[in-house]
């Protein structure tokens, strides 16, 4: 294609932009509500992904030992937990450390002054790496020589487990139909154009010119109006969120929600949204052309 068709279709493209003025204004805001949607889930699942794997990380494991083990025996067992693949970390706890926790928990409770050390057992406190295998790392360490018992919260890694796939189908579920939203606004968009210029399509046609040469336009049209609303959607998303981290932080005196900030998912977020609003830019004004070629 020649520069100086190029530039006249590029024109042509921008024009029409300006030429259905109001549909190609509620085009963009649609794309930037639907993308400010669809960022926002994103990027609570991402924050809640972390806050999930720090909980899991505080889902702990108990091995006790064999009470009739020595501190030494029970620290050759803790070496062999460590070495089974889905352990995070394993570490050792003395029955006499386990007496003073248990003791500084129930502080003030006199009932629990003169117990014994050896009432108690060593145990092995074991953080997994992945709480979905929780079952099967367990058995491994139950085969261990030595490991008498095992407490699990299988409950609780199970429920955490769960809210992470629930928030992350919901999430694929919502983009899904927000960007099939922003989809048929900007298709809808391009053939109210295409409308308004059918007869100059079938005259272009009737002259030999190309169905690429006549695509262009729509094409530049729908794609300038996605990325426009990638663009402005990516600037309020940046902005609500160092405004919501800000309130948050300004509340949680406690430290309970420790939201990333948006400087690290800065390069995810620029290539979702520009390739969301390539998407519905593209693919939206490409599909309403198809049927405007059969003339």
């Amino acid at each position: 294609m020649k520069i100086n068709n190029l530039g006249y279709l590029l024109k042509e493209g921008i024009r029409g932009i300006f030429l259905h003025g109001f549909m190609s204004f509620a085009a963009v805001i649609v794309t930037v509500a639907c993308l400010l949607i669809v960022g926002s889930f994103s990027i609570l699942v991402y924050n809640v992904n972390i806050m999930v794997d720090e909980l899991n990380q505080t889902s702990e494991v108990l091995a006790f030992v064999d009470d009739t083990l020595t501190y030494a025996e029970a620290q050759t067992i803790e070496t062999k937990i460590r070495q089974i693949e889905n352990v995070y970390e394993a570490n050792l706890v003395s029955r006499e450390q386990a007496l003073k926790d248990f003791i500084a928990d129930h502080e003030g409770e006199a009932a629990f002054a003169g117990l014994e050390s050896d009432v108690l057992r060593h145990r092995v406190v074991v953080v997994l790496e992945d709480n979905t295998k929780m079952e099967e790392t367990v058995g491994e360490i139950r085969l261990i020589s030595g490991v008498e018992d095992i407490s699990a919260a299988y409950e609780l890694a199970e429920g955490f487990t769960t809210l992470q796939r629930v928030l992350q189908f919901v999430s694929i579920g919502v983009i899904i139909v927000l960007l099939l939203v922003s989809l048929l606004i900007i298709s809808n968009t391009v053939k109210l154009a295409m409308y308004d210029r059918k007869d100059e399509i079938a005259i272009m046609k009737m002259v030999g010119a190309t169905n690429g040469f006549i695509r262009l336009p729509f094409v530049v049209e729908g794609f300038t109006l996605g990325m426009v609303g990638a663009a402005l959607a990516f600037g309020l998303e940046w902005l609500m969120y160092d405004l919501l981290v800000a309130r948050i932080q300004a509340m949680d005196t406690l430290n309970l929600f420790n939201l990333v900030a948006f400087q690290e998912l800065l390069l995810p977020m620029i290539l979702t949204f520009c390739s969301a609003g390539l998407f519905v830019g593209i693919v939206g004004s490409w599909t309403s052309i198809r049927k405007f070629m059969n003339v």
